[in-house]
């Protein structure tokens, strides 16, 4: 086998990467971890080790020789990746890594609450008692330039121990109080009990309670740039980001004593995926991932109880604490089981995080379980023989003459029955034929059948026309016949479409429609529907083309919508193309920009309070969604594989 047949092996899908920040791991055939990485952008990063293999440094192309399997972890925010990817080169001691094998620590803000006049302190002592950690950050520059910040916002005592004492016992300030840098009782223009109130203040924003201070630099660092003092304006907006650093939290490093399992769960109507962080020491020790078949009658607290059953089978001991997205049913038999399993029966509970690093430690496992679930199903689809047992399957269940190599599903989407679009996609030989997906606009309909009859006319058009009429290339994909055609509804619509296909002539494509939830397949003019057993690949192909449709549909629906308020910003005087766009970027969607007050939008970078005020009144002047378009024809689109469109 050569070096590149032997990457091959272990290469991820491109699309199966995800462009999130996070932790990377190449391990051998035998589970040993070779290299731990991380990145701001994991699918950018990864690509590198699949280069040609001469654009690649030996070092490297010997890890790879001996790899033979890749996994990640998503994480938040880069510094939490770098925290992470700390902690697991010092557990596992990857051969191929060279950094932190000094066991590096990182740097904390700590503010000494048990002394009379407590400070602010940056260390990487933890163990100082009485005191509240913040951290660990990996930017020390940002700390050291953030701490003087602080003490500005908030002063406090900067003097070290000896100094303090020394200016408390003979009433003279130090040397750091006598040049304005120490704010402390021994000034002589604070007391204790105002210091103590104004260290509280610092901690709660320090915890994230409190952001007013880094929302007053906002404000100054927009209203200097308004009124044209740049230089002004570049200092306060070094100093947010220095600020934003130390706010940024980081959910993968909790007190040093917590021991405690963290269980994501995420599931569709076939397949769930569970994640798992291990976490000892208030450090990611490990992690596990698995799949779990999804019944009829599963509900999440009945998959959970399942999961973490089966977490701790053999010799697996619970900690003390289990995080979980539900509580499952008759949840103190299962922790009285639990107890049983740890040494002198200690106490097991199982509780939801509502609040803080926790819940945030809990949205990062249910991340992790929701990509652990894109992967299986990538797995899944890109199987050949699962692709070849679901075509056979769905020719025997619905009585097809032929296996349907060519699969179409039409879905509708609207916003509560305006803006109504369609989309319509192909599947070839049970994989997805992104170039012949076509996207129609509705722009007159009465109900959810109408919907479906005018869709599957306008589909039925191109495939009757005559075959010997020359037509491009694109053209003719679309006018291929499909074997089978399948409507996102139950009778009524697949009533409305066989109606469509009747008047056009056409009685040689096979036509179902699905039901959502249970997955009956309807039939034309079949009072029962067909029922295909769950986690058969067959019921899995139709999964996928139903999920597929819809989410083209739901991407056409929101680019429409985006579009035309776009258009109609860009009336509004002083808003031009740039910034409406970084408007819509700030807001996220078209959603909560139309739901924002003028404040909200004069928070977006770029707009003051005045020009917010218009937009605010351009928006409220609209009528409907102020979307216009007339009556669309079919639009081809070249989609590439893996894009979100």
């Amino acid at each position: 086998m050569t070096e590149e047949d032997h990457r091959a092996a272990f290469r991820p899908a491109a699309g199966e990467i995800p462009t999130s920040p996070g932790v990377y791991r190449f391990s051998d055939r035998h589970g040993r971890v070779l290299y731990i990485g991380k990145a701001k952008n994991l699918r950018a990063r990864l690509a590198n080790y699949f280069q040609p293999l001469r654009s690649i440094q030996p070092r490297t192309r010997r890890m790879l020789a001996l790899a033979a399997r890749l996994d990640w972890t998503v994480v938040a925010t880069d510094t939490e990746s770098l925290v992470l990817e700390h902690t697991w080169i010092t557990e596992f001691q990857p051969p191929f890594n060279v950094q932190f094998k000094d066991d590096k620590t990182y740097p904390y803000l700590a503010v000494t609450l048990r002394e009379d006049a407590p400070r602010l302190v940056i260390t990487r002592n933890e163990k100082i008692r009485g005191a509240r950690y913040f951290g660990p950050y990996p930017k020390v520059w940002a700390l050291r330039e953030t701490t003087m910040l602080l003490q500005q916002a908030f002063p406090i005592r900067t003097c070290n121990d000896a100094d303090y004492r020394r200016a408390m016992q003979t009433g003279r300030p130090c040397l750091a109080g006598q040049i304005g840098r120490c704010h402390g009782p021994c000034s002589g223009l604070i007391s204790l009990e105002d210091h103590r109130a104004r260290v509280a203040e610092l901690v709660s924003f320090l915890g994230g309670g409190d952001a007013s201070h880094l929302r007053s630099l906002q404000r100054a660092m927009r209203d200097a740039a308004a009124e044209q003092r740049y230089e002004d304006a570049a200092r306060l907006r070094d100093q947010v980001v220095a600020v934003e650093h130390v706010m940024e939290r980081n959910s993968v490093a909790l007190p040093l004593d917590v021991d405690m399992d963290v269980f994501g769960l995420k599931s569709d109507e076939l397949a769930a995926a569970a994640h798992q962080f291990i976490i000892r020491g208030g450090r990611i020790r490990g992690e596990r991932s698995w799949i779990v078949d999804v019944e009829l009658d599963d509900s999440p607290s009945t998959l959970l109880e399942q999961v973490v059953q089966s977490a701790y089978e053999g010799e697996r001991e619970p900690p003390p604490e289990i995080l979980v997205p539900v509580l499952p049913e008759g949840v103190e038999a299962l922790e009285a089981a639990l107890r049983t399993r740890r040494p002198r029966g200690g106490r097991v509970r199982l509780r939801i995080p509502e609040r803080g690093d926790k819940a945030q430690l809990m949205g990062r496992a249910t991340l992790n379980a929701g990509e652990h679930l894109m992967r299986h199903k990538l797995k899944r689809a890109a199987d050949i023989t699962a692709r070849t047992d679901a075509l056979a399957e769905l020719q025997r269940a619905l009585g097809m003459a032929e296996a349907p190599l060519r699969i179409e599903c039409i879905d509708v989407s609207h916003l509560q029955g305006t803006g109504v679009v369609a989309s319509l996609v192909v599947f070839e030989d049970g994989l997805p034929a992104k170039g012949a997906y076509r996207k129609y606009r509705i722009e007159q309909t009465t109900d959810d059948t109408d919907h479906s009859y005018q869709v599957d006319a306008r589909r039925a058009h191109p495939v009757d026309r005559r075959a010997n009429e020359p037509v491009s290339v694109e053209a003719g994909r679309y006018r291929e016949r499909p074997q089978l055609l399948i409507v996102d509804g139950g009778q009524p619509q697949v009533a409305a479409a066989h109606r469509a296909l009747s008047e056009a002539g056409i009685d040689d494509v096979f036509l179902v429609g699905v039901a959502k939830r249970l997955e009956e397949l309807w039939l034309p003019e079949d009072p029962f529907p067909v029922i295909l057993p769950r986690g058969s690949e067959a019921l899995f192909l139709v999964q996928r083309a139903r999920d597929e449709a819809h989410r083209f549909a739901i991407t056409f629906q929101r680019q429409r919508r985006s579009t035309a308020l776009a258009s109609q910003l860009s009336e509004v005087p002083g808003l031009g193309p740039k910034r409406v766009k970084a408007l819509l970027k700030h807001f996220g969607s078209v959603t909560r920009l139309r739901e924002a007050s003028a404040a909200e939008i004069a928070a977006a970078p770029g707009v003051g309070s005045a020009l917010a005020a218009s937009i605010r009144g351009h928006m409220d002047s609209m009528s409907g969604d102020g979307e216009t378009s007339r009556l669309g024809v079919e639009t081809p689109t070249n989609e590439p594989e893996g894009s979100g469109q």
